[in-house]
Parts: structure tokens; C-alpha cells; sequence
């Protein structure tokens, strides 16, 4: 592609192209050291994957961010920007403003009213930023004194240009894979995508033997590898989610198997055999009730397939059911995809960009931030705060 010889007339500082968290973060930072900011989205509104998280109230930060909450092809690349801008500096953001909010669960920061709060602060610190929303981005291009962005409302020039364009997962809500397409435009590798913090499914055969098990949930400790999470767990009508597979699902693999233990606090062997001694009449499914689910004790009763009576169960029957519980072994298919998948594995090669400032290390003025970039969250507000610090990071720096 010819770059364009000279910047348009409409001319900027910078180019902030989206206006989700990182973006808007970027904008604020950046206008307020008084650069002209522009800042296009394609949606008809700033913001919109902020104002369906959280069940609409946006987990936007977790009190215990660290770079040990990320996954990356560079696990230290998100400690400067981390460290840069923390979740504590966001937080007095909001208080600032007045947001009240609480803490769920393990360090789960939420607004106590709406994810609506969380993105009238941003837009009104990026105030001083020019907003275009509803903007079609067809290309980006090099040009004399900087970049000229191609939209369908015009050609806009700017001396730096900032991809904050996240990765293709909920594409309902308009994300796509562009800012992959300028990346690789411009030279730059690409960890390969895929969905992540999203639920596992099962083939047709795994469905049949436990299509009774829809909308049952449990507290459960799931593993792949060396890897566990100690949350919910829910049976849907595809396979499996809740909390504790969405996290897993960053470090599945397709043909790997899953471990689940599916009562963690109980010493099933000990219960089963307490049982026996003191029940000895009951069926199996009645004993794991105890500490199941009912519709989840019937099923795994009737996949050990035993005597009808406890009284008839031996030790080694006993343990091989008490590993069925324990350490329930199942190889899911896939995943749901990018249709429920919260954020998106891969992206930008860290290897190609400052960890400071997040400018491309061989195109000058090119920044990338948030999910567009390979760093991606635990599930539980660390997607949020990466968007929090990269955009700060970048705002910071860009033309400094």
C-alpha cells in the first residue's frame, strides 16, 4: 500500500482508534498533558463491552492484581505497566468521582449501581479529547508527518495512531480482528488468537451421558496440567461453565483433559466408607447427596455402575468411586468460541513493543494497548485493569 504523502488537513496530535476501556483510558491521559486527541469508535456509543460487564454493574478492577494474574508468551512483559498504574491508582479514580462499590469475592471490585458510572467518569476525563462514535475504519497509513486513519466520515492525520481495538471475542458487540490486520500491515508478528474465559464443550457422546445435568452447579477445584482454580462450576446443555472453567479454559488445549474435584471440601473415601458401616442399606446415589447435588449424585451413581447397597460396596469399589467425585477425569471438545468468550488469548507479540511505553519498536508514533496486545487476565477484573494500565502507560508517553 503507497503511504499517503501528506497528512490530511483535519490533523491531530493522536489517534486513539477505539473507545473501550483502554482507549478511553489512553484519551484521558493523553489530553489532559494537552495533546489533541482524537478518538474514534465504530459503536454508536463509547464503551459498550464496560456496560455489559459485570452483570451490568463492571467488575472493573481486583484488589489483588499482579503480573502472576496474566498470561502472556512474555509473562513480564505487563509488569511495568502494572506497576506504572495500579488498581490502587484506578480506585481513587473512583472514588474521586464518588462511584460507590463493594467487593464480591476474592478481591472482586464492582459498582454498587451501574457499569453506566464506570464510563461517564472515563468520558468525561478524556473530556477534552474530540469523540467520534459510529466511525468505520477502512485503513491506516504512513504518511510524511505521521499516519493518516481512512474512515468513511473523512481522512484524519495524526502524528501517532493507538490500536485499541481488542481482540474478536463477543463480536454482538462489534469487536473484530482489525487490530491484528494493522499490526500485521505494519510488520508485526501476531501470537496466534483464540477464545479464552469462555465455556468448554463436550462431544454428542459426553452430551447423552449428561444432558441431566443442565443448571446444576457446584463448588469445585478444576486442573489441566499444573494449573487449578477453586471456584463454581456449572453444567450447561452444551458442556461445562462457571468460573472455575472459564479460567481454566486460558490453559486448555484441544485433545487435553481436564481434572475435576467435585466435592473439594469433603473426604469422600471417608464418608463412603462411614456410610457402609452406619447405612449399610442406602444406594449410592443416596450416600453422595450427602454431599452432591441430587441430580449430580444420580448420575455419577450411575456411572460407577455398582451394587444397588453400600453394604455391598468393596474398599476398592469404594475408592474408585470416591475418585469419580475427586478426580472426575474429562476431555472436553471445544470451547464456546468467540460468541461467549469474555476475551481473546494472543494477539500483538509483546517481543514488538515497548514495555513502557507501548510504542512499536520498528514503526515510530504506532501504539497498541489492552487486549489487542498478547497479555490476558485471570478472570475477576485483571482484563480491566490491563486495559486500566496499558492505556495509561501509552497516554503517558505518546509524543513525549
Amino acid at each position: 500500500m503507497t503511504p499517503a504523502r501528506h497528512p490530511p488537513p483535519d490533523s491531530h496530535d493522536v489517534i486513539i482508534l477505539g473507545a473501550g476501556a483502554a482507549g478511553l483510558m489512553c484519551a484521558g491521559i493523553a489530553a489532559q498533558r494537552g495533546k489533541r486527541v482524537l478518538l474514534l469508535e465504530q459503536a454508536p456509543h463509547p464503551g459498550e463491552k464496560i456496560r455489559i460487564s459485570g452483570g451490568g454493574r463492571c467488575n472493573f478492577t481486583n484488589l489483588h492484581t499482579s503480573p502472576a494474574n496474566f498470561l502472556s508468551d512474555n509473562p513480564r512483559f505487563c509488569r511495568s505497566a502494572l506497576s506504572g498504574y495500579t488498581q490502587h491508582d484506578f480506585i481513587a479514580m473512583v472514588d474521586r468521582y464518588g462511584i460507590a462499590y463493594h467487593e464480591k469475592t476474592r478481591g472482586q471490585l464492582f459498582c454498587d449501581g451501574s457499569s453506566r458510572q464506570i464510563i461517564d467518569m472515563l468520558v468525561q476525563e478524556c473530556r477534552p479529547a474530540r469523540l467520534r462514535t459510529g466511525v468505520r475504519i477502512s485503513a491506516v497509513l504512513k504518511t510524511s508527518g505521521g499516519f493518516t486513519v481512512a474512515t468513511d466520515q473523512g481522512e484524519f492525520g495524526g502524528k501517532a495512531v493507538v490500536v485499541a481495538t481488542g481482540g474478536p471475542s463477543i463480536p454482538k458487540m462489534g469487536s473484530s480482528g482489525f487490530g491484528y490486520r494493522i499490526a500485521e500491515q505494519f510488520g508485526l508478528k501476531i501470537v496466534p488468537p483464540r477464545a479464552a474465559l469462555v465455556p468448554l464443550t463436550f462431544d454428542s457422546a459426553l452430551l447423552a451421558r449428561f444432558k441431566d445435568l443442565s443448571g446444576v452447579s457446584v463448588d469445585a477445584v478444576v486442573s489441566c496440567g499444573k494449573t487449578s482454580f477453586d471456584e463454581a462450576l456449572l453444567f450447561t446443555h452444551r458442556g461445562l461453565s462457571g468460573p472455575a472453567i472459564l479460567q481454566i479454559s486460558s490453559y486448555w488445549r484441544d485433545g487435553r483433559d481436564i481434572v475435576i474435584d467435585l466435592a473439594p471440601d469433603t473426604d469422600v473415601l471417608a464418608e463412603l466408607k462411614q456410610a457402609r458401616r452406619e447405612h449399610p442399606r442406602q444406594e449410592l446415589a443416596t450416600v453422595l447427596t450427602g454431599f452432591l447435588p441430587k441430580r449430580l449424585a444420580r448420575t455419577v451413581a450411575d456411572e460407577v455402575r455398582g451394587p444397588e447397597r453400600v453394604a455391598d460396596f468393596s474398599d476398592r469399589f469404594l475408592a474408585d468411586v470416591a475418585a469419580a467425585v475427586k478426580a472426575w477425569r474429562v476431555r472436553p471438545s471445544g470451547t464456546e468460541g468467540y460468541r461467549t468468550a469474555e476475551v481473546t488469548l494472543g494477539g500483538v507479540d509483546t517481543s514488538e513493543l515497548s514495555s513502557k511505553t507501548f510504542e512499536s519498536k520498528s514503526v515510530p508514533g504506532l501504539y497498541f494497548i489492552g487486549e489487542v496486545v498478547d497479555v490476558t487476565g485471570h478472570l475477576g477484573g485483571f482484563n480491566f485493569q490491563w486495559a486500566w494500565s496499558s492505556g495509561y502507560a501509552a497516554g503517558r508517553d505518546v509524543l513525549d
